[in-house]
């Protein structure tokens, strides 16, 4: 190992750092996945998120080193991405951990190594930062290391002291910096300076738990979370001047330059930042999707399909018109393969998604650039010249139209635009999002992480026992822990040991009681938070006490149902993959002891040839009675039989495997019956799409059939006894009504038509002329949309040259506007489309049409008469 490198690549940094902590007993661990296990986050955020129960204390580490490379998602800065040298949505942070082994001597002393003798960086050009009151730390780089004390920097709460959220574990920092240019001297160093200093390792102590009232208490074990940003070291090491232009990225810049036809090193600062964004993004979605995340409008998929939108945004800015994401993610998929092969095999998945999105998205742009035309029409009309911000931000929040194409367009018809008031309704956008901001909160439940070091994790019984013995470890109440609780109180309880199944893989925890010495405790419910098992119910009876001995039982009926559905789950994935395709997997499930749902990738619908055959094969695999074999093995070996993972699962080095030999084999720790005879009976109950390419199957087995089928038998009995038909009869007997109700509805509607010819022949009468035209302006009673339009056609008809508008409130609350022009009328400059929708929203509509014919809408008919005066004063104005 060079102890002066001339130049790293990426990739060669990354396996260094992973070298070097493995040579000193560091076990290393590969990533975890974007999505992350804390349900308090929505998207890995931070090398040390994987390891939260460990710093807790509710989890025993396997290990006590490890160092990971650790891929991150943040979203908080999204907008200076691009703009700065340094801010990005994905990026790698390199890891090294003790769990309660060594600490700040240690870690410091590697931290200066690896910086110097493995990085070959100079001291010269490295300053470390303390926490103001961390003496400890301080001597440490003075006497052991030797960095002069002016290149040591003491620095407050705010930069150098490191909090999980308002309680948990927390702890000073210390950081190393890279200084760009040392021969500027010691005095009055800046750290705050980023074109000289780049802080690059930054070393969290975390000794001290924080409670409600801010006391710090220290921890009983002491531990070293430590981060190295990968990009920024990539930056450092290839003298490049920002970490864009690293090997880690530029690639796949140089890919999307190439595509707009234009030079990265010879464009604006603009186009820059464009590719730059492009060059980010893509690793962002390229992970994202390659860990399962399909984009939607909620949560990380809401995440990733803004990111995807910025993509294609961005791509237009610079001159691309045509879809172009998957030649850019085919270049970050080739840089990311080595250290994460999952987007190689994902690579199918990740292109059909970009492909998907994109598409919508092209066509929302379209419609965005639609919408801006009309607003240009309208801002004319009103004499201004300026598109106010509000405008501007709807058309960027909803329709992704940058605000820089805006302005393009707007100056291209001689206005400007409100650039403040969007810079006002973006910063109410910011002030939403800091509502909602990432953080790593290691306290999902304060009071129950407080007890966390002074209470036994749940020891899980369910698979094998219905009911055992179990010490109350804690009370909570309202999220409160208490000593004890009396009948009547909701309750949270945690037990030594427990046969309650806890919620997870989709499938809803275990029913029962909870029963001591003149107690009874109904659980209705059991969550997991990290490895304690929290039971939810209410006491019934007595006072129930930390420190009881109780018996945990479960509600054997529910569970029989549970596990009657969770397995025809596993039959009806391997029927999907078997019959559609064996590329499906799975994108959610719930498991339930009524229903089951699963929802899975597919592009399309699936027939009802399809529905009936993955009924008939899973019934098959039910009157086979397959037994189960279930084995805990490692996850290597697991994965080398075939067995599949189930979607948001986290597994350790050993997994619990449920295999019913020669149809389905999948890695899961829910419950399961022992022979697929158990289930008795599969029935699908309905199939439909939920998202762009996931479609969702909801279904019911076992004990639950009985209730479906009452249930349906109820309603056929209800619709025999209302029609007076037999059973058999019904649908015959509906089919005669629908058409007898068509028939009906078809002369309803010519007799509408009828009247409202009738009502409007005599407003020829009222025809009014205006020079060389005929107009009339009138408000209808009580007539329907479409015989309105209808009588306006008439009318100008019968007119000839000149003007129609008619008015009607065919039901409360709704307003209905036609206008009908003549072509005389249309070379006056007039088209109804415009015309009448402007008109609208003096009623609180819009709408638009053909120059010659066009409809509207509005809300406050109290304005009609309004709407309709101003309708003929244009008119005659522009005729006159």
């Amino acid at each position: 190992m060079s102890s002066n490198p001339q130049y790293l690549s990426g990739n060669e940094i990354r396996n260094i750092f992973l070298d070097f902590f493995a040579q000193r007993n560091h076990q290393i661990l590969p990533s975890a996945s974007l999505v992350p296990e804390d349900p308090t986050v929505l998207l890995t955020i931070a090398g040390m998120l994987p390891f939260k129960p460990i710093f807790l204390g509710q989890r025993t580490p396997e290990f006590k080193r490890a160092t990971t490379s650790q891929k991150c998602i943040r979203t908080n800065d999204i907008e200076n991405v691009g703009r700065t040298k340094r801010h990005h949505t994905f990026f790698e942070m390199l890891g090294n951990f003790s769990f309660g082994d060594y600490f700040k001597e240690q870690a410091i002393a590697w931290g200066w190594e690896i910086s110097t003798q493995v990085f070959g960086f100079s001291p010269q050009n490295l300053v470390v930062s303390v926490f103001e009151d961390d003496d400890e730390a301080f001597g440490i780089w003075r006497d052991q290391i030797g960095v002069p004390i002016a290149r040591i920097k003491r620095l407050g709460e705010d930069d150098n002291f490191w909090v999980s959220g308002p309680t948990g574990p927390c702890g000073p920092c210390s950081e190393i910096y890279y200084d760009f240019h040392p021969e500027r001297g010691d005095e009055n160093i800046d750290l705050e300076d980023d074109s000289r200093f780049i802080e690059f390792y930054n070393l969290v102590f975390m000794q001290y738990n924080r409670d409600a009232s801010g006391n710090l208490t220290p921890l009983q074990n002491k531990n070293i979370d430590t981060g190295m940003g990968l990009e920024r070291m990539a930056q450092i090491l290839q003298k490049v001047p920002n970490n864009y232009e690293t090997d880690l990225i530029f690639p796949i810049i140089q890919t999307a330059a190439q595509i707009a036809g234009i030079d990265y090193h010879s464009s604006d600062e603009k186009t820059k930042v464009s590719l730059k964004v492009i060059g980010d993004h893509v690793r962002s979605v390229v992970h994202m999707i390659a860990d399962e995340i399909r984009a939607s409008n909620v949560g990380r998929g809401y995440v990733l399909r803004r990111l995807i939108r910025r993509v294609v945004r961005h791509g237009r800015l610079i001159g691309i018109s045509g879809e172009f994401t998957t030649q850019v993610a085919e270049t970050a998929i080739a840089l990311s393969e080595l250290a994460y092969p999952n987007v190689r095999q994902r690579e199918a998945a990740i292109i059909a998604e970009l492909q998907r999105e994109e598409s919508n998205f092209l066509r929302t742009l379209d419609r965005g650039e639609k919408l801006l035309e009309e607003i240009i029409q309208e801002v004319k009309q009103q004499g201004k010249t300026s598109i106010s911000g509000e405008s501007a931000f709807t058309l960027y929040d909803t329709y992704g139209f940058p605000l820089e194409l805006t302005q393009e367009v707007a100056e291209e018809n001689n206005l400007t635009v409100d650039e403040a008031g969007f810079n006002a309704e973006m910063q109410k956008q910011v002030e939403r999002a800091k509502a909602a901001h990432e953080t790593i909160d290691l306290t999902v439940q304060g009071s129950l992480d407080k007890l966390a070091e002074h209470i036994q994790v749940t020891e899980f019984l369910g698979y094998t026992q219905p009911a055992t013995t179990a010490k109350v470890e804690a009370i909570l109440v309202d999220g409160v822990s208490q000593e004890e609780a009396e009948a009547g109180t909701e309750v949270q309880i945690v037990l030594d040991k427990t046969p309650f199944y806890a919620e997870s893989g989709g499938q809803i925890g275990d029913r029962g009681y909870i029963c001591g010495d003149g107690i009874v405790v109904r659980v209705e419910d059991v969550k997991k938070e990290s490895d304690f098992f929290v039971h939810f119910g209410r006491i019934e009876r007595g006072t129930l006490r930390v420190g009881d001995h109780v018996t945990a039982q479960i509600d054997p009926a529910c569970r029989r149902r549970a596990q009657a559905n969770h397995t025809a789950t596993h039959l009806l994935q391997a029927a999907l993959k078997k019959i559609i395709d064996d590329g499906i997997s799975q994108a959610g499930s719930l498991v339930s002891f009524d229903r089951l749902r699963f929802d899975f990738n597919c592009p399309r619908a699936l027939t009802a040839e399809e529905v009936q055959q993955i009924e008939e094969q899973v019934n098959t695999w039910i009157a086979e009675a397959h037994a189960a074999k279930v084995e805990v093995l490692p996850l290597a070996e697991a994965k080398a039989r075939g067995a599949v993972a189930m979607f948001g699962e986290k597994y350790g080095e050993e997994v619990r495997v449920i295999d019913f030999p020669s149809v389905s084999m999948e890695l899961c720790g829910g419950t399961h019956v022992s022979n697929t005879a158990e289930i008795g009976v599969f029935k699908i109950i309905s199939e439909a799409g939920v998202a762009s390419g996931v479609r969702r199957i909801e279904a019911v087995s076992g004990p639950a059939i009985l209730d479906y089928l009452n249930i349906r038998d109820k309603v056929v009995k209800d619709l025999s006894d209302r029609f007076k038909v037999k059973p058999e009869e019904l649908p015959d007997r509906i089919t005669s009504l629908q058409s007898e109700l068509r028939t009906s509805q078809k002369e309803l509607e010519t007799l509408k038509v009828q009247l409202a010819i009738a009502k409007s022949d005599s407003l020829l009468q009222t025809a009014e002329t205006v020079g060389d035209y005929k107009i009339i302006v009138a408000q209808l009673e009580d007539v329907d949309p479409e015989s309105l339009k209808t009588a306006a056609e008439r009318l100008l008809q019968k007119l000839g040259n000149g003007a129609v508008v008619l008015g009607s409130v065919p039901e409360e609350g709704k307003v209905s506007i036609v206008a009908a022009f003549s072509q005389e009328v249309n070379k006056k400059g007039l088209q109804a489309g415009k015309f009448v929708g402007a008109i609208a929203k003096i009623c609180g509509g819009g709408g638009g049409g053909r120059p010659n014919l066009a409809q509207a809408g509005g809300r406050d008919a109290s304005k009609l008469p309004e709407a309709l005066e101003q309708a003929e004063s244009e008119l005659k104005s522009a005729l006159g």
